[in-house]
């Protein structure tokens, strides 16, 4: 066997210890580009990245593509278009935000050397042109909050590099303030987003009521329970209330705004509810 391939026999190896250890991995292509983890997207062919901002045309059913195909489930890590994305990936990446971490993404020598100034001592990561400095807790992801500087938390994916030096501190407001743009006191009002008629639309398939008013309730309890990783939470929760209602025209404002409201509650923007939901509709084809 080769070096190169030994290499990547290793990055299976660290991406099962990593998904063993409760953190979300996926195999990278060169480019530090995600594989998708399905047949139609193995070689990115749709041209989409349907559970990421800015969607493209993929209309797969599940999360193939980018953060929200990270796992710890082997099973999915090692059988099925991942097996074999193993044998060509250069990297291993995590998803932070499922793992309940944060990354400030150092860039550069002067953004190094403001964070140390400014922030607490946590656990540190060299890269290949800065470091990664690594917090425990997650939050809203956000790109080039200051010079050299990114977030990369919950919706992104970061480059496993090792586990560096140090112990992981607490993520401190410093950082969480860095993603503020708009320092508001009040939550905005939820935003719904209108269910447009469909030619299929007509009585619900499902036939009673009941059912949907029980799937809206366990969906508003899904995400109200969530303890870690809201914002992919609420995406796979309207992804699935969409998976079983969307289609039938039985879904109304109002039952939207139920979801919103109860993702704000737990911290999400209107902004974010209404990308979440377009991307999930997306991935749909709807």
């Amino acid at each position: 066997m080769t070096q190169r391939a030994l290499i990547r026999r290793d990055h299976r190896a660290v991406a099962l210890e990593l998904a063993a250890a409760g953190v979300p991995v996926l195999p990278l292509r060169a480019g530090k580009a995600p594989f998708g983890n399905c047949r139609r997207c193995q070689d990115n062919a749709c041209g989409g990245r349907p559970n990421m901002k800015n969607s493209g045309p993929c209309k797969c059913p599940g999360p193939c593509h980018g953060w929200a195909a990270a796992t710890t489930d082997p099973h999915v890590l090692t059988s099925g278009p991942w097996r074999r994305a193993w044998l060509r990936a250069e990297a291993v990446a995590y998803h932070p935000g499922g793992a309940g971490l944060t990354v400030v993404d150092l860039d550069n020598a002067d953004a190094i050397a403001w964070a140390r100034e400014t922030l607490p001592t946590t656990q540190t990561v060299p890269t290949t042109r800065g470091e990664h400095w690594l917090y425990l807790g997650a939050m809203q992801s956000a790109n080039a909050v200051r010079p050299g500087v990114d977030i990369k938390s919950t919706m992104a994916y970061a480059r496993w590099l090792g586990f560096g030096a140090g112990t992981m501190a607490y993520l401190p407001d410093a950082v969480r303030a860095l993603a503020v743009k708009k320092p508001s006191t009040v939550r905005p009002a939820p935003r719904a987003l209108a269910m447009p008629a469909r030619a299929d639309a007509g009585e619900c398939r499902h036939r009673s009521p009941a059912y949907l008013e029980r799937g809206i309730a366990m969906a508003e309890q899904r995400i109200t329970q969530a303890s870690s990783a809201v914002h992919v939470t609420v995406y796979r929760t309207f992804l699935a209330v969409l998976s079983r209602h969307g289609r039938c025209g039985c879904l109304t404002d109002a039952h939207v705004g139920r979801l919103f409201t109860a993702a704000q509650a737990k911290g999400e923007t209107a902004r974010h509810c209404t990308d979440a939901w377009a991307n999930a509709r997306t991935a749909l084809g709807m």
